[in-house]
């Protein structure tokens, strides 16, 4: 598998990167290795590639394991390494000189990766004793709290099918959202889109796609403001992270499992098949709501989730979002809280999530150590070219192929993970 590493985040970008065309072949296609086996890249230039580059290798993006400079100028260049144990390798190039067709935006995102033993890839620290304790107390409360769910009709983007604005009351505070589903009577299976992080209003676009698929769709608000607006603070993630009964994680968390009392209640649902799905942000809600909810969600579906490895850089791999300080005990202790490696386990659903292994927002070896430790059938879809944005392919087709077959039969192939072919029949649809 040739992999063009030149990234774009324009259309002027992606023009420029296009005529770099600087290729790697990972020695496995798959981008998985075994522990102490040689991992390896081989480099080629062509066009108006830089011919020279820095390099440096990461373990688990911490731990830098070499570094150098690759010459391709006679055609290709090679970096090899390996661990010794399990875990995530990240490989950035970055030109020694300048190329007048290199942005720095895509300078800076020259960007590979690998997994060592992925599957043996295990938590740097235990779960907080208290963990099901604090999660049953608030769902509890939250319990004691009507509904009262309102539905505004507002107008579609896509013929065929009816859609609403939503709110309804969850533990102190609203959820909003858009409900979509194929216009007329009928009973649906449900999906819940859970949104990314940023504060904007909820696109009614991808309810309205998976409404035409024959979905009934809630796509929720990660804030408390309506779908229409954009009024959350911007720096939400940072907000009361000292303590987990001020955390805005707790909120959001909290709106996504009562997504999921609010679809329940719904007369269109099947009464049989509810699905969780998202990126990043919405992975990460995604994991939060199904451990809270085990026995009542079908399947998680998500790429790239975030918000896992929260305390990572304490043992030796890199956090990232929401990017909390490691410096404050308080603030590492609060994160453990809503930590989706911690939810894994209490999660029922047979689970595919795909992971970039050039992720450096949603690090590979907190998703994937997350995936290991759910108890129901799971599969990581490991790409070894994407990072946090770019270059999913491989994830979203999975995705697509993922939420057809549970929409069609409301169960789920799970498929081996790290590149296996072996596949188990998976029938895990709650009932009302």
């Amino acid at each position: 598998m040739a992999v063009c590493l030149s990234t774009a985040g324009s259309a002027q970008e992606a023009t420029q990167a296009t005529a770099e065309a600087l290729k790697v072949t990972p020695d496995h296609a798959t981008g998985v290795y075994a522990v102490r086996e040689p991992v390896g890249w081989t480099f080629a230039a062509s066009g108006s590639a830089a011919r020279r580059y820095t390099y440096a290798v990461r373990e688990n993006n911490k731990r830098e394991l070499l570094s150098g400079e690759l010459d391709l100028s006679s055609g290709e260049g090679r970096i090899t390494t390996e661990l010794n144990h399990p875990g995530m390798l990240l490989v950035r190039l970055t030109p020694t000189l300048p190329t007048p067709l290199l942005s720095t935006a895509v300078r800076n995102k020259l960007t590979i990766g690998a997994a060592v033993a992925p599957e043996r890839i295990r938590p740097g620290e235990a779960e907080p004793e208290d963990f099901d304790a604090f999660w049953s107390r608030k769902l509890k409360a939250q319990a004691a709290v009507p509904l009262n769910a309102t539905e505004t009709p507002v107008e579609a983007t896509t013929a065929g099918i009816e859609m609403s604005s939503v709110t309804f009351d969850a533990l102190g505070s609203k959820a909003h959202g858009y409900l979509a589903k194929p216009s007329g009577p009928g009973k649906y299976p449900a999906l819940i889109i859970f949104q990314y992080a940023g504060v904007y209003k909820l696109p009614k676009s991808e309810s309205a796609k998976r409404a035409k698929e024959g979905w009934l769709v809630l796509n929720i608000q990660a804030h408390d403001m309506a779908p229409d607006e954009a009024t959350a603070p911007s720096d939400y993630f940072l907000r009361g992270n000292r303590s987990r009964e001020t955390s805005y994680f707790l909120g959001m968390y909290l709106r996504a499992s009562r997504a999921v009392d609010y679809l329940r209640s719904r007369p269109e649902w099947d009464g049989r098949t509810i699905v969780v799905t998202g990126a990043s942000q919405g992975g990460q809600q995604s994991f939060a709501a199904a451990g809270l909810n085990p026995g009542k969600i079908t399947a998680v579906v998500v790429i790239v989730p975030a918000g896992a490895d929260i305390t990572g850089d304490r043992y030796g791999r890199r956090q990232g979002y929401p990017s909390w300080t490691s410096t404050d005990p308080a603030v590492v202790q609060t994160g453990r809280y809503f930590d989706i490696i911690n939810f894994a386990p209490r999660i029922r659903a047979p689970t595919v999530a795909a992971v970039g292994l050039a992720d450096i927002v949603a690090p590979p070896a907190g998703i994937v150590t997350a995936v290991n430790r759910i108890k129901a059938p799971k599969e990581a879809v490991l790409m070894v070219e994407a990072d946090h944005t770019l270059n999913h392919i491989n994830g979203n087709r999975r995705v697509d192929e993922a939420l057809a077959e549970l929409r069609r039969m409301g169960r789920l192939t799970i498929k081996k993970s790290w590149g296996g072919t072996a596949k188990v029949k998976v029938d895990a649809t709650p009932h009302r």
